[in-house]
């Protein structure tokens, strides 16, 4: 079982070598994580929202540790692929609490781990603070002896004040120092959109950097010229499949009529992505 969660945290940090652009469809549960394996993906993300929301819980912290702990038992269980957990701020309050509960997550097999700076998506966490809870989790993983890929995430452009995009991009590059140097692999600017500023950020973090899919943001060809070495969706994709069958049964009430639950993907098809093969 260690074997398998060293081979898979090993796989996840050679896909940031920077060759290509790593693109990573965000899953929520099992089901979706075994639609998107399927598609030839390289690896899955999880959504901290949609984790929640599947578990009937608000984001931020708000489904128990030991429920989202499971959910990523049951999202590894269906895929061989590397999986990275959007473990939002640590589950602690402590760095000490932060290394006990990334242990926890590296024991489900998570092969990576968004950790963000932000408090509540209110202010960012003091920087000292913020490094110390990523040494915590870089030093859980040595002592678990997987090498999990820590990604860490700069709120500064969902919790910017009236800050402008120049201070912002000094923020991040601050933290982004801070945070490598603490033992983070990765940065991940949540938020960033502007061409210019990830091109420079990408130009300056000496790191792979992340920036969220959204409608509005250069393609992924464009992206990987501006220097980006990683892109996930976020809460997008958990968003539009809930989207969608709110707005199937909100036809459905409306209308009393059944034409919109056929799907093209439908029962056959999921039914063999978990059926055994002998």
């Amino acid at each position: 079982m260690k074997a398998s969660r060293i081979e898979r945290a090993q796989r996840l940090r050679a896909l940031h070598d920077r060759r290509r652009v790593l693109l990573l469809p965000n899953a929520w549960d099992a089901g979706s994580a075994r639609v998107f394996a399927d598609l030839g993906f390289d690896a899955i993300a999880t959504t901290s929202g949609g984790v929640a929301w599947s578990l009937g819980y608000a984001d931020g912290e708000q489904a128990p540790l030991a429920e989202v702990l499971a959910a990523v038992r049951r999202m590894v269980r269906v895929t061989p692929l590397p999986l990275t957990v959007d473990f939002e701020a640590g589950y602690g309050a402590t760095p000490d609490d932060v290394a006990a509960s990334v242990q926890a997550l590296i024991e489900a097999g998570a092969a990576g781990i968004n950790l963000e700076d932000g408090l509540r998506h209110e202010t960012l966490r003091p920087l000292d603070d913020a490094a110390q809870r990523i040494a915590a989790a870089r030093a859980a993983a040595r002592a678990a002896g997987v090498p999990i890929f820590i990604n860490a995430r700069i709120d500064a452009w969902i919790i910017g004040g009236s800050a402008d995009e120049a201070e912002r991009i000094e923020q991040a590059l601050r933290r982004a120092r801070a945070y490598l140097d603490a033992g983070a692999d990765g940065i991940y600017p949540i938020a960033l959109a502007e061409p210019e500023s990830i091109a420079r950020l990408c130009a300056l973090v000496e790191a792979p950097v992340n920036v969220g899919a959204r409608a509005g943001l250069p393609d992924l060809a464009e992206l990987g010229r501006l220097g980006v070495a990683r892109v996930s969706t976020a809460t997008r994709l958990a968003t539009l499949a809930l989207g969608a069958a709110r707005d199937a049964a909100l036809r459905l009430r409306s209308s009393g009529r059944f034409e919109g639950l056929d799907a093209a993907f439908g029962y056959p098809e999921l039914q063999r992505l978990f059926t055994p093969h002998s």
